[in-house]
């Protein structure tokens, strides 16, 4: 393990995530003193921290805010020495009816983030991206030099974050790194994504899957060596001031995904589609391929999880009656 990082407190926001969760997870089990920063509500729910294991939750110091909020932030802030900053709205479709509810948080949060690291002097600041803000692939594979299209409010705020991130590097000299992870999938995932929204129709025995557009191809990458891939990119001193894709350098459809599922869950299903899921056309991105040249270049990371196991490990997930109840497979979740 890189000593870049150890025995320093390392602040993970949108903790209580899919990703971040799990990133919380893994920089546990390697031996790192971790705040983790979860949205407040009256509730005490912390997510998904909440189903890990006592010994793990027990070396966890946990810190609720909101990530809209400086004064929040900074508090949080004041005592690490690394930010990976997770916390973002980041569901499409809700994006097209709830637009400023995105701007007030993946943007003002990133720039609150940011804020305070630069007044701090945090040593690393890892903002999350996403494969999103490049569109439809122009060229593959899709490296870091792919023109950004904003295809959904989502998208577009990602890429105003990004901006905000990249300017505080130019600008005041901010040791910040864009993570821009494709299309992580795994345990936790919110049934939003199109692998748990078929895993959990499947598994609550429906016999038609309703899906949208099946056609678009992912790249898909296993959560597991997306926080590997983030921890690679903090102990990398030569990738401050880049943008950096995790990516596997493929492409699946949505469809070829979805037979596959339904190969191992119920042979007997069958796609349907649901015009409510269907994307405007113009927002819809048709194809995700992403270059992980840099990463490699940098650092020695690469996949360790094979599609099919990772798969299978998401479906075991799953299949625990206590993680599928969680879900509302008969609804078209936003």
């Amino acid at each position: 393990m890189s000593t870049f990082v150890n025995s320093k407190k390392i602040l993970v926001t949108g903790a209580d995530g899919f990703i971040g969760s799990h990133l919380v997870e893994y920089l546990v089990g390697q031996g790192h003193q971790v705040k983790a920063f979860c949205f407040y509500n009256s509730f005490n729910s912390w997510g998904w921290l909440d189903s890990l294991p006592k010994e793990t939750l027990d070396n966890i110091e946990v810190f609720t805010g909101d990530i809209r909020d400086p004064n929040g932030v900074r508090t949080a802030m004041k005592d690490v020495s690394i930010v990976y900053h997770l916390a973002a709205l980041i569901a499409i479709p809700f994006s097209y009816h709830s637009p400023d509810s995105y701007i007030d948080t993946n943007v003002k949060g990133t720039l609150n983030v940011v804020q305070a690291a630069r007044d701090f002097e945090i040593e690393r600041v890892l903002v999350t991206s996403t494969s999103e803000v490049y569109g439809t692939a122009q060229y593959v594979p899709i490296d870091e030099k792919h023109p950004k299209q904003p295809q959904s409010p989502y998208s577009a705020s990602k890429i105003g974050a990004d901006c905000i991130a990249d300017s505080f590097y130019r600008s005041f000299d901010l040791p910040v790194t864009i993570v821009r992870p494709f299309n992580t999938f795994g345990p936790r995932q919110s049934a939003r994504a199109f692998i748990p929204t078929i895993i959990t129709q499947l598994l609550n025995g429906f016999d038609e899957i309703k899906l949208g557009d099946i056609t678009p191809t992912r790249d898909l990458l296993y959560v597991k060596d997306t926080v590997r891939g983030f921890e690679t990119i903090a102990n990398t001193p030569s990738l401050i001031g880049h943008e950096v894709n995790i990516a596997t350098n493929s492409e699946i459809t949505i469809g070829e995904v979805a037979e596959r599922l339904i190969k191992l869950i119920n042979p007997k299903a069958k796609i349907t589609l649901d015009e409510t899921r269907l994307r405007p056309e113009k927002s819809e991105v048709f194809r995700l391929f992403g270059d992980n040249t840099k990463l490699m270049k940098h650092t020695n990371w690469k996949t360790q999880y094979a599609f099919n196991d990772a798969l299978q490990e998401t479906i075991d997930w799953f299949a625990n009656k206590e993680n599928l109840k969680q879900y509302k497979a008969g609804i078209y979740n936003v």
